[in-house]
C-alpha cells in the first residue's frame, strides 16, 4: 500500500477526481485497520516524537500506568507520569544510548492491590534515522502472582512432606523413651517388693542417660525442622554472579588445598547480572562445594563452570568425588534425607528451597565411583537479554 500511494502521489496532478477519492478511500481503510491494531495491542504503547513528546498513546497503556492527560499535545512523556519511580526511570534514561532498556516496577491499583509492570524504552527508526521513541509497557501481573502461586504449592508441599519426615524421625526416640521408662517402673515396683531397697545404681543411672539422650535429639529435630519450615526472606538484587563466585573460591581456596582438592574454574565472559540474595547465594555455594569435599575424602578435582543457554544463566559445580546410585539421587533433596553419619539431612532441601526463590532450578547427575554435577540455573532478566544480543549483534557488525 505504502509503494502504491508513493507511486500515486508522485503523479497526482494527472489523477482524475474519481482516483484521487479512491486514494484517499484506501488511506483511510488503512488507517483505520492500523488504529484498530494499535488500540487491541495487549501491550500498552506511547508513541514519542524525537523531542519525547508522546504522538500516539494507545488504550492499554492508560490501562497499565496513571497517565495524568488524556491530550498530551506538547507535554514531555515523564511529565504525564502520575508515578514518581517510572517518570524518574524515562526522564533518566530519556537520552540514553542504548538500544534497549528496561525495568519492572510495582504499582498500586485504585483498589490498593500491587500491579507489576515491565517498562521498556526502544528506539523509532525510520530510513535508518532515529525518529523518535517507543515506550512500551507489559502488564506481567498475572505471571507474577502464578510464579507466587507455584512456590506457596511447592513450599506446602515441601511442608507436608516435611512434617512427614519430622513424624517419622520423632517415633524412633519417643519409642526409646517409652520403652527405658517403662524399665525404670519395673525397678521401682521390684524395689518396693524387696522391701524398699532402691535399684540397682548403673541401671537406674543408664536408664535415665538414655532417656535424657533421646530427649536431646528430639530437642534437635524440633530445631531442626523450624530451621527447614523459617521462610527464607530473599532479599533480590541483580547481581554479578562472577564476582560472587570468584569471592567464594577465594575463600574456600585454603581449605581445598589442605583437603588436596584441585580447582578450575570456567567463567563466560561478561556473564549477565541476575537476580539473587548474594547472601543466600554463598550459602547454596558453601553447601555444595562441602558436599563435594566430603565426596573426595583423598582428594579430586572440583570444577565451576557458568555458560548461557537460551534465556537461562548456568551454574555447574562437578566433583571427581564418590558419587550416588539412581536411588540416592532420585532423594537426594528429600528433608532428613542423608548418607553422611552426622547429617542433618537438611541441607540440599535448604539448597533447594533457595534456589526455587530466586525464580531458578536444580538438577543433579551423578554416578558410582564417577562423581557427580550440580546444575543450577536462573532466569535472566529481560533487560539482562536484550543487552546480550545486542552485544553479540556488535560484535556481528564489528
Amino acid at each position: 500500500m505504502r509503494d502504491f500511494v508513493k507511486r500515486v502521489t508522485s503523479k497526482v496532478s494527472k489523477l482524475t477526481p474519481d482516483q484521487i477519492q479512491q486514494l484517499l478511500d484506501s488511506l483511510n481503510e488503512e488507517s483505520e485497520v492500523l488504529d484498530a491494531v494499535f488500540e487491541s495491542l495487549s501491550v500498552g504503547l506511547i508513541i514519542c516524537d524525537s523531542h519525547w513528546q508522546p504522538v500516539l498513546i494507545n488504550k492499554m497503556a492508560f490501562s497499565c500506568i496513571p497517565l495524568t492527560v488524556q491530550n498530551p499535545a506538547g507535554t514531555l512523556v515523564w511529565e504525564l507520569v502520575e508515578d514518581e519511580a517510572v517518570a524518574d526511570f524515562l526522564k533518566t534514561n530519556g537520552n540514553t544510548q542504548k538500544k534497549y532498556i528496561s525495568e519492572e516496577f510495582t504499582l498500586a491499583t485504585p483498589g490498593g492491590a500491587a500491579r507489576f509492570v515491565n517498562i521498556a524504552i526502544l528506539p523509532l527508526v525510520r530510513a535508518k534515522k532515529l525518529s523518535g521513541y517507543i515506550v512500551q509497557i507489559d502488564d506481567v501481573t498475572e505471571k507474577r502472582n502464578q510464579e507466587t502461586l507455584i512456590r506457596r504449592m511447592e513450599n506446602l508441599a515441601s511442608l507436608t512432606n516435611l512434617a512427614a519426615s519430622v513424624a517419622h524421625e520423632i517415633k524412633n526416640p519417643l519409642g526409646a523413651i517409652s520403652i527405658h521408662i517403662q524399665l525404670i517402673q519395673k525397678s521401682l515396683k521390684k524395689a518396693r517388693k524387696s522391701g524398699g531397697k532402691l535399684p540397682d545404681e548403673k541401671y537406674a543411672e543408664k536408664y535415665l542417660e538414655t532417656v535424657n539422650e533421646e530427649i536431646d535429639r528430639l530437642n534437635q529435630i524440633i530445631v531442626d525442622f523450624l530451621f527447614a519450615v523459617r521462610p527464607v526472606h530473599a532479599q533480590l538484587e541483580a547481581a554479578d554472579p562472577s564476582a560472587l563466585l570468584d569471592s567464594f573460591t577465594d575463600f574456600i581456596q585454603a581449605e581445598l588445598k589442605e583437603k588436596h582438592i584441585s580447582l578450575k574454574t570456567e567463567y563466560i565472559e561478561k556473564a549477565p547480572h541476575i537476580m539473587l540474595d548474594p547472601k543466600l547465594f554463598r550459602q547454596v555455594l558453601n553447601n555444595l562445594v562441602q558436599n563435594s569435599i566430603a565426596a573426595m575424602p583423598t582428594g579430586g578435582m572440583l570444577w565451576l563452570n557458568t555458560a548461557v543457554k537460551g534465556e537461562r544463566f548456568v551454574l555447574s559445580i562437578a566433583d571427581t568425588g564418590t558419587g550416588m546410585d539412581e536411588q540416592t539421587v532420585a532423594r537426594i533433596f528429600e528433608p532428613y534425607f542423608t548418607t553422611k553419619a552426622q547429617g542433618t539431612g537438611l541441607g540440599l532441601t535448604m539448597v533447594y528451597k533457595i534456589i526455587k526463590e530466586f525464580g531458578g532450578d536444580i538438577s543433579v547427575k551423578s554416578f558410582p565411583g564417577e562423581g557427580t554435577v550440580f546444575t543450577l540455573s536462573f532466569p535472566i532478566p529481560q533487560k539482562e537479554k536484550r543487552l546480550l544480543e545486542y552485544g553479540k549483534n556488535d560484535e556481528l557488525g564489528s
